[in-house]
């Protein structure tokens, strides 16, 4: 008989004990922790969604009066009466279509990450695309007042994202939560205050 499959990282096997669908749903906890995002009643963009552990965490803490909409290139396993979840591309035209309906959000969130080549440049560059996408998305959505949390992959030009969202947003701040891997160059910018 072959034995279950236990996960070696310790937020793994913390996940994989208290429900969750992957790790990636304590560095929203910690982000949630430290800014006070996700509230009751809150409207929530998840972009990236998929598996859906931020869509977990999101729907526990806006609750039945909240909403939370996740969309990703993969189906979403997390299923909630306060979630609706989209399969799609955030840069296909149909995009806007999709979640405009539920918009204006609080809080627009992107856990997204592309595909990675291995190629260092390549992969920081592809990430930025992808971070610049996601803060339209955000400006065009979000309340004035609302929220905006991105990962990107560290680089030379992420001091230059950073204060392009402070034209944006009235504070901007650079956050690594402990649940991150450490060998990995992902973190987090966190824009609060949409102008």
């Amino acid at each position: 008989m072959p034995r279950p499959f236990i996960p070696r990282d310790k937020y793994a096997r913390r996940a994989a004990k208290e429900g969750f669908l992957a790790r990636s749903a304590y560095k929203l906890q910690e982000i949630d922790g430290k800014f006070h995002l996700l509230r009751p009643g809150r409207r929530v963009l998840d972009i990236g969604c998929a598996p859906g552990s931020w869509l977990q965490v999101a729907s526990r803490a806006v609750g039945p009066s909240g909403l939370v909409v996740g969309v990703d290139l993969k189906p979403a396993q997390f299923v909630a009466r306060n979630v609706r979840t989209f399969v799609c591309d955030v840069t296909a035209p149909r995009f806007d279509s999709l979640v405009e309906p539920f918009a204006p959000f609080d809080v627009v969130l992107s856990d997204a990450a592309p595909s990675t080549t291995g190629i260092r440049d390549r992969d920081q560059a592809a990430s930025l695309a992808l971070c610049e996408r996601a803060a339209e998305i955000g400006r065009k959505l979000l309340f004035p007042g609302g929220s905006f949390v991105v990962k990107l992959f560290e680089s030379g030009d992420t001091a230059a994202f950073r204060k392009r969202l402070t034209r944006s947003f009235r504070r901007v701040a650079l956050f690594k939560p402990a649940a991150s891997r450490d060998r990995s160059y992902e973190t987090y910018l966190v824009a609060v205050g949409k102008r």
